[in-house]
């Protein structure tokens, strides 16, 4: 059976299980796992955004396609929302994998608990778009909303897109631009070096990613340049005067450290940082919310902390 076929049928047949089932999470594993290593440069994006395309779409979200500041991207609009705030979403993939269309239905269950529009940009990416090209699309993407009236704006990612929330604050701080109103880094790849023991600690409890292609993906969105840079590995930053943060992760990924190591740090410099560590959890488990109870508490929880401070 081919692997085109196995992601579809998993998407047809998992169905919402009591909280705590690990049925469901199991059938996402088997889903996941026979692409465990081979999700690696641009060849792998047709791969990467088959997973995410047929996320069910909640009920009630309109998408239209869009360009803000340059950079195209999806509008996700739940029915019903306020038309003051916006959730700028970014998309996970390393950097180098993943797009606004693939990703714009998860974000559409973001923007419909936020009860908030979303736009999910589609940032250049590595290896022909490498560091710092994602960081200045994401301010790009910021300013053009800020120059449409829009007044109060949340920033969210997942994994990659994560890093890319915080990496994009911290420039817009760094420029003495108004802040987003607050930051949701879901899974959040912030140590570009992968230095932490969950590395090592989680390979195998993590169906979806491992050192060797953390290392690779790196290097294709750095290239030989230093890994800790700030603006590109998050952890090794002064994140000081960034507004409140809610963080969440699995116990069962390899990203575990960078997103409890972020939030050691975050609050250090005096930031609200709240850390969720969802036991058994694997990463970007929040994307299969239509077919997982943990995702969908994970999105209502989101969704309630942007809607409280977008107030």
């Amino acid at each position: 059976m081919s692997m085109q076929r196995n992601r579809t049928d998993a998407w047809s047949v998992i169905h919402p299980l009591t909280s705590g089932d690990k049925t469901a999470v199991a059938a996402i594993r088997t889903m996941i796992e026979p692409m465990k290593g081979s999700l690696r440069g641009p060849k792998a994006r047709a791969a990467f955004d088959d997973i995410f395309n047929p996320v069910p779409s909640p009920a009630g979200v309109r998408y239209e396609a869009d360009t803000i500041g340059d950079v195209p991207g999806w509008w996700c609009r739940p029915a019903g929302a306020g038309s003051d705030g916006v959730i700028l979403y970014l998309h996970g993939g390393s950097y180098v994998l993943g797009s606004a269309k693939s990703f714009r239905h998860f974000a559409g269950h973001i923007a419909a608990r936020a009860r908030a529009p979303a736009f999910v940009a589609d940032y250049r990416l590595g290896p022909e778009h490498p560091f710092p090209d994602a960081v200045e699309d994401a301010q790009a993407v910021y300013r053009g909303l800020a120059s449409r009236g829009v007044r109060c704006i949340a920033l969210a990612g997942d994994s990659a897109g994560g890093g890319l929330t915080l990496a994009t604050m911290m420039a817009l701080r760094d420029a003495g631009e108004p802040l987003p109103a607050v930051g949701v880094c879901l899974c959040p790849w912030v140590d570009l070096e992968g230095t932490g023991a969950s590395m090592t600690t989680k390979v195998a409890e993590d169906p979806f990613v491992h050192q060797d292609m953390i290392q690779f993906m790196a290097q294709q969105y750095l290239g030989d340049r230093d890994r800790r840079m700030p603006l590109a590995s998050p952890l090794y930053a002064d994140l000081h005067g960034l507004p409140p943060l809610l963080i969440q992760v699995g116990s069962a990924e390899v990203l575990l450290d960078d997103a409890t190591r972020i939030a050691d740090r975050a609050k250090a410099a005096g930031v609200q940082a709240d850390l969720e560590v969802w036991d058994d959890m694997i990463h970007i488990w929040q994307i299969f919310a239509p077919v997982l109870p943990e995702g969908q508490h994970a999105i209502e929880r989101l969704g309630g902390f942007i809607r409280e401070h977008m107030r």
